[in-house]
């Protein structure tokens, strides 16, 4: 099939701007030459009227949207320039753009200069009120005390109020803060200066002393911001107090070695020569914490020269005066000795050593309190001393009842032989003394809680608190009667299945019952064996003797058992 030849090119045509009708002709030429079908022709030309429409209706939204954006930024613009004005505090009103006439953009084009100028103007006062709120501040942060936390920053202003009258009274309020800080600076030279001053006289270091109330002193030419709070000025007023107090503590100190080296001095003859070497010392005696005094008088160097030449004569004067309160303290011991209170005279003495040895203290003043001690033991003696008679008499009832406990186990008391009729009153009068133990503890024991009370501390006994031992016997005297009623039922099992009991070991011939005055010393029992008494030992009744006295009436605890070995053995 042979190819076509390619058609003519189309002779050019100068270019005009042709409407959508000779176009539309044009079109409609065409295509009867070139013989188009009018179906088709049809659809084409309704597909062009469609994209014609589309084409206007695309640029009519547009225009529509510009007009929106226009009658936004005028009311935008609008509403900038009220909101403006109103934080300006202006009374004057803008127009509304409608009453301004034009088109749009000549209504908008009247707006943008206003708005302008009052946006320039606003930023104006914004900055204003940010110059007077950094001040303001600035002082706070001083007055606060929060400088130290860095320079502070630049505060948020409220663009809502911007008026004249909101900025006058931030002024204001700045120059009372100015104020203030001016009236908290004097207060603080003026307690610098005291600091300064007291440091002088005390040769103490002044930066250091000021620093302690705020580190910003630290620099005494106040070439930053300083701390003017309350803390700082309580700080600063505590300073001065603290070293006032000091101050007259130092002064104290040394009027009272001076006043003691002037005894000292008169008391051992020293030369008038060594005494000149004080004189700085001794002529402050009299003088008044007010009063001037000249720098580095109370320094702390000079101070311990001082202490040093008193301990160095008291030291002399010690010696002789050592010997009379260790005399008091020997008085003291016995006393406390007498009533069996505790006093650690080992540690008292070497406290006494140091204290008369170091030259701390003034040594009548020491014998007047040991004698004081004495009379303060002597009435807490004697406050004792009825509870003590009780304790005496149930340590000697616990003698006879320990003496008692041993005679009753002796299975041969009743053997006539040399002293078995003494010992058998001696029973006889045990048992009354025994018989007395129960009230005799109910009324220490009340005695004792009373004397508690009223005293506000624990009656003690040779290093035991005394109820602690009347517990621990009634606890012990239980559980003896306990053990014993248990032996009686285990005797009573015995003879009632015909087993006869164990045969005891008879005791070592005895001695007569001696009696003591002494309750400490032991007393005879039928076996010559030494009875401990309740108190006798630091830790109060002596479970050891218990124990030991209760071996021989122990019994076996399994009784079943027993009774089936008396059975087997029976059988057998």
């Amino acid at each position: 099939m042979a190819t076509l030849p390619p058609p003519p090119p189309l002779p050019p045509q100068p270019p005009r701007r042709a409407s959508c009708g000779s176009l539309l002709q044009e079109l409609q030429e065409l295509w009867g030459e070139i013989g188009q079908d009018e179906m088709d022709k049809d659809k084409m030309i309704l597909q062009l009227e469609e994209d014609c429409l589309n084409v206007y209706r695309k640029k009519v939204d547009e225009t529509r949207r510009q007009k929106a954006d226009l009658l936004q930024a005028l009311s935008v613009g609008e509403v900038d320039i009220d909101k403006i004005l109103c934080a300006l505090g202006e009374r004057e009103s803008f127009p509304r753009s409608e009453k301004l006439g034009g088109t749009l953009l000549e209504r908008l084009a009247k707006i943008e200069p206003v708005l302008k100028d009052l946006r320039q103007r606003r930023d104006e006062r914004v900055n204003e009120f940010r110059a007077v709120l950094l001040q303001i501040v600035r002082v706070q942060a001083e007055i606060s005390g929060t400088i130290d936390h860095g320079d502070p920053t630049a505060p948020m202003v409220d663009e809502n109020n911007l008026s004249l009258k909101r900025l006058g009274e931030l002024k204001l309020r700045l120059s009372d803060l100015q104020t203030e800080k001016n009236l908290r600076l004097q207060k603080i030279d003026i307690q610098i200066n005291c600091i300064s001053e007291m440091c002088n006289i005390m040769s103490l270091d002044l930066k250091k002393a000021l620093y302690d109330a705020h580190p910003s002193y630290a620099e005494l030419g106040r070439s930053k911001p300083v701390s003017i709070s309350n803390s700082t000025l309580e700080r600063l007023a505590g300073k001065v107090d603290s070293l006032n107090h000091e101050k007259k503590q130092r002064l104290r100190k040394l009027q009272d070695r001076g006043s003691t080296l002037i005894e000292l001095w008169n008391l051992m003859d020293t030369p008038v020569d060594e005494q000149r070497c004080f004189d700085h010392v001794t002529s402050l005696i009299k003088v008044s914490p007010n009063t001037v005094i000249p720098q580095g008088c109370l320094a702390h160097k000079l101070i311990e020269k001082v202490e040093i030449e008193v301990k160095r004569l008291s030291q002399l004067k010690a010696s002789k005066m050592k010997e009379l309160v260790f005399k008091k303290m020997t008085e003291l011991e016995e006393i406390y000795r007498s009533v069996h209170m505790d006093i650690d005279s080992d540690s008292e003495r070497q406290n006494l050593n140091d204290i008369i040895d170091s030259g701390r203290a003034d040594l009548a003043e020491l014998l007047a309190g040991m004698d004081g001690r004495i009379v303060e033991a002597k009435e807490h003696a004697l406050s004792r001393k009825d509870i003590l008679e009780r304790v005496a008499k149930w340590k000697s009832a616990y003698e006879e009842e320990t003496w008692l406990d041993e005679h009753e186990r002796d299975q041969n008391r009743y053997n006539p032989g040399r002293g078995a009729h003494i010992n058998l009153k001696r029973a006889e009068k045990a048992r009354v003394s025994v018989s007395k133990i129960p009230s005799l503890l109910e009324n220490l024991t009340a005695k004792t809680k009373v004397w508690e009370k009223e005293k506000g501390m624990p009656f003690m006994f040779d290093k035991v608190r005394l109820l602690d031992s009347l517990a621990e016997y009634t606890s012990k005297k239980q559980q003896k009667e306990k053990e014993k009623r248990q032996s009686r039922e285990l005797k009573k099992l015995q003879e009632q299945h015909g087993i006869k009991p164990s045969p005891i070991r008879a005791p070592p011939a005895r001695k007569p019952l001696g009696h003591s005055s002494n309750v400490n010393i032991c007393v005879g029992t039928p076996t010559s064996r030494p009875v401990s008494t309740p108190m006798s030992r630091k830790g109060g009744l002596s479970s050891g003797k218990v124990k030991e006295a209760a071996k021989t009436t122990a019994a076996p605890s399994n009784y079943v058992a027993l009774l089936k070995d008396c059975s087997d053995n029976s059988s057998l």
